[in-house]
């Protein structure tokens, strides 16, 4: 079932009701995240190019992957593509199950940088 159930012409020419019902069903069946996460995105395009009715599409089922799904390589590239899909909170959570090892790199650099002023000697004026 490697195959790839819409091609781009349906993707940019179907209406928003039947991709919608399509696209769930394929993730159902297959479990593909990967997949449906390069469709909605590809939707999301069309919805830039001034289709509006894109705006926010399959709002649910993009969080339920993001959120309960093991992060593959193609959710962690498209990952802040769908940031306004989230409220503050669940994206804090959700990028650092996402990026586990950057977000600990980041706090560990903060957490160095707040006690180099303690290690550092006072600057003196003196000549």
């Amino acid at each position: 079932m490697n195959e790839q159930t819409l091609s781009h012409r349906q993707l940019f020419n179907l209406k928003s009701k039947t991709l919608e019902k399509r696209i769930t069903d394929y993730y159902y069946e297959t479990q593909n995240s990967s997949l449906t996460i390069k469709y909605i995105l590809a939707l999301r395009v069309r919805h830039q190019l001034g289709a509006e009715e894109f705006a926010h599409f399959l709002k649910d089922l993009v969080r339920k992957i993001f959120m309960n799904t093991k992060a593959t390589r193609t959710m962690k590239r498209f990952f802040y593509y769908f940031q306004d899909y989230f409220m503050a909170p669940e994206w804090r959570a959700l990028s650092s199950k996402v990026f586990p090892v950057r977000n600990f790199g980041q706090k560990a650099i903060s957490l160095f940088r707040s006690l180099i002023p303690f290690a550092r000697p006072d600057e003196t004026n003196e000549t």
